[in-house]
């Protein structure tokens, strides 16, 4: 952006340049947390239907909650983070599953 200023008085003219500068907004992982009830294709299907993930990987990923405790879901801005989370818990409690998501900061 350029803004022009003249001073009247000596015909001096004065360009003044603006660089406007964005910033990629943080970055936010979903984490799927482990626990004894929810069944395996529940989640499964909920890596595929909130997290874009494919059969295989939706499947890998739920291994890793079940042997580890938790596992990774994906990484977006915070808003959306914050939505898939909302959403995956929901689903989960209208099914009569204790499954929960969290937010972690990259």
């Amino acid at each position: 952006m350029t803004d022009k200023f003249t001073d009247e008085s000596d015909s001096t003219e004065v360009v003044v340049t603006k660089k406007m500068r964005t910033e990629e907004p943080p970055l936010f992982s979903v984490i799927l947390l482990n626990d004894d009830y929810t069944p395996m294709e529940f989640v499964v299907d909920i890596l595929e239907k909130y997290f874009d993930k494919n059969h295989s990987e939706a499947t890998s990923i739920m291994l890793q909650v079940h042997h580890q405790g938790k596992a990774k879901c994906g990484t977006y801005p915070y808003e959306i983070a914050e939505t898939k989370v909302s959403a995956v818990t929901k689903l989960a409690r209208q099914n009569g599953h204790p499954l929960e998501c969290t937010i972690e900061k990259q």
